[in-house]
């Protein structure tokens, strides 16, 4: 079952976002992805509060994903891509991810904490970032 309302529509946004923002991190790397925007919907705190919706998350500006704003993003969405933003909509969390609103890819190692909030650990190529419980109870 869905932890975030969704149309096909919305399916094949999540996954071309997954696939643009971490695809040289494979399919766990690209569920990490999905784990971040799903929270960011869900959460409505912090600097996503009013982000209902799959649509607003993945071009949410300012504060939205680099990847929007290249090409490859705007390529159609696979059908092997398309299963994992669906396992990321059904609920399915992987750590360091699981709680996270933010990730990026550092030159060398990750900083303890990214926009006051801490990092939760590394995947490959991403390093994950989540708020406190208090701050951010729906991630939780």
């Amino acid at each position: 079952m869905a932890v975030v309302q969704h149309n096909s529509s919305d399916v094949s946004l999540l996954a071309r976002l997954m696939r643009a923002e971490a695809e040289g991190d494979g399919q766990l790397g690209m569920l990490m992805v999905g784990n971040v925007g799903v929270n960011r919907v869900l959460g409505n705190c912090l600097d996503f509060e009013g982000l209902r919706t799959i649509q607003q998350m993945v071009f949410q500006s300012p504060g939205g994903f680099e990847a929007t704003q290249k090409g490859y993003f705007y390529q159609a969405a696979r059908s092997q891509d398309k299963r994992l933003a669906q396992r990321a909509l059904n609920g399915e969390r992987f750590h360091p991810a699981s709680n996270a609103l933010w990730f990026f890819q550092p030159a060398g190692t990750c900083p303890a904490q990214w926009y006051s909030q801490w990092n939760t650990g590394r995947f490959k190529a991403h390093c994950f970032f989540s708020p406190t419980e208090s701050d951010c109870p729906n991630v939780y």
